[in-house]
């Protein structure tokens, strides 16, 4: 993937210097048309096409928000009723992920939501260790964090 970038921005500079037009709108046309010169000779190139990947990164950091927003809603439901009806806990997540980016990313991405917190992780990375604010079901919660931030984490590294 670093290797394309590298490509498609020396294809820019080299649109920018052969239109003899020293801005931004030429280098990022020229950006663009490296990408579509990269996506047509992508057999040629080793790696798998780096666009597919920034997609996955998009598509990441929209889950994160979305979940951050949705997240931020039931801790309002929680924190204006009259009564607080909360069952917390602690469970331990086993988790795929192999590298300590990997697994730091989703420990993170478990602790920026509010009503989650990572506590610590296994020594043998294989398990992280949260708290939760309100668990209904054990199991539903290890899915939901397994079934998004993981699997768009194993996208994304993968």
């Amino acid at each position: 993937m670093p290797f394309q970038i590298v490509i498609n921005i020396i294809l820019a500079a080299m649109w920018m210097f052969l239109s003899e037009t020293y801005n931004f709108k030429t280098f990022f046309v020229g950006y663009l048309l490296g990408i579509g010169l990269l996506f047509l000779l992508q057999r040629f190139i080793p790696d798998a096409f780096y666009i597919k990947r920034v997609a996955k990164l998009i598509k990441l950091i929209m889950l994160f928000i979305r979940e951050l927003v949705l997240s931020n809603i039931d801790i309002l439901k929680n924190v204006y009723r009259p009564k607080l009806d909360v069952s917390p806990g602690i469970f331990a997540l086993p988790t795929e992920l192999k590298s300590n980016w990997e697994i730091t990313l989703l420990a993170n991405l478990i602790s920026l939501t509010p009503g989650t917190l990572s506590l610590v992780i296994s020594e043998d990375y294989s398990v992280i260790y949260v708290h939760a604010m309100h668990i209904e079901d054990v199991e539903e919660s290890i899915t939901e964090i397994k079934e998004t931030f993981e699997k768009a984490i194993m996208e994304v590294t993968r």
